[in-house]
């Protein structure tokens, strides 16, 4: 697999234990770039590409980034069909711990069908009947003995497509068992997830533009990225002030947060096949940095290098990316990396 060289006996973090939606997907492109309309219908073709879950996207490339030695564990249910069965495969070969990806009898795998115009935008439509739905409280909390084995050395994943409660309750053994914590929200959901208190159980929040002009109530297209992620740092700020935070907007960049400095890293200029995952695969690549000792500021920098390879894909998750493919990109794009970095990929 080519993982990083990372002395995991040796790092603050031993293992991910991360509950979020597990399912598939596919994509179809769209003739005209016109908006589709209520009651039009318009021909298009299906793109040959592979779309997965957050869950599974961040947890791959941080199994497979960190080697054997790393535990990753991900809470959540697939259906008892054909794609449920490929997904948890997936998982195994990629060497994840699968003991909690429960086949739920009855229901569907979660499904996306993602739309995309000529122009690049699109959207999406996912089930919202599926496994992934059943994914409760008290199933996130028969996962204790994890925590319990992991108390002090591990990251506390709540990533979206599982109801809410599922994640509080993640979030709530990462407390009692003294995990760094780590957040993120789908736009429709900050609101309640404020509420809830959820903003208090965390230490990484981590939002793309539109869910952070949401979380600092702006409009995110009257708005630059910028003045965005500033607005989100004093928002969260006021919520929590020892928490982090990254911020991602695609060609825009990225911004770090560590409670003090507030750090903005531009996008790596690859040859773009698709952005689809790229921001979880940029969360994952920051995780990945936190685990080898990295300071936030430094993870960044790594985030920023594992989502330029994963676009270079047309799949959500790029199988490709490792050691030696991240190392290959960083000398063929000549990017300046910090040396703590460059030493994590170094032949």
């Amino acid at each position: 697999m080519n993982p990083l060289y990372v002395d995991i006996a040796r790092a603050p973090y031993r293992a991910l234990i991360g509950v979020g939606g597990i399912g598939a997907g596919s994509f179809f492109a769209i003739k005209g770039n016109h908006t589709l309309g209520r009651e039009e219908s318009r021909s298009g073709h299906f793109l040959p590409r592979r779309d997965y879950c957050k869950l599974h996207i961040i947890c791959h490339y941080v199994q497979t980034l960190l080697g054997a030695s790393f535990t990753t564990i991900p809470i959540g249910k697939v259906g008892e069909d054909e794609v449920g069965e490929r997904l948890v495969r997936e998982m195994q070969e990629a060497g994840l711990n699968t003991c909690y990806v429960q086949v739920a009898p009855g229901l569907e795998t979660l499904f996306s069908f993602c739309f995309i115009y000529p122009d690049g935008s699109g959207g999406n439509l996912t089930t919202d009947d599926s496994a992934s739905a059943h994914v409760d409280a008290a199933y996130v909390r028969t996962t204790e003995p994890e925590f319990g084995r992991f108390a002090g050395h591990g990251i506390a994943l709540a990533a979206p497509e599982v109801p809410l409660a599922a994640r509080q309750a993640l979030l709530e053994l990462g407390t009692r068992y003294h995990m760094f914590r780590v957040s993120a929200f789908a736009t429709g959901e900050l609101a309640e997830a404020m509420q809830l208190g959820m903003l208090q159980q965390m230490d990484l929040l981590a939002l793309n533009r539109s869910e952070a002009a949401a979380f600092a109530h702006l409009d995110a297209e009257e708005y630059a990225p910028a003045v965005i992620a500033q607005a989100a740092v004093e928002e969260l700020m006021r919520l929590n002030p020892a928490a982090w935070l990254t911020v991602t907007a695609g060609a825009h960049g990225s911004w770090s947060w560590d409670s003090r400095q507030l750090v903005y890293r531009p996008a790596i200029p690859v040859t773009v096949v698709s952005t689809a995952g790229a921001g979880d695969a940029f969360l994952a690549g920051v995780l990945v940095g936190l685990v080898a000792g990295l300071t936030l500021h430094q993870a960044h920098e790594l985030g920023v290098l594992v989502a330029a390879h994963s676009v270079t894909s047309p799949h959500t998750i790029n199988k490709e990316t490792n050691r030696v493919t991240l190392r290959q990109l960083v000398e063929r794009m000549h990017i300046p990396l910090d040396e703590a970095v460059y030493r994590l990929l170094a032949s």
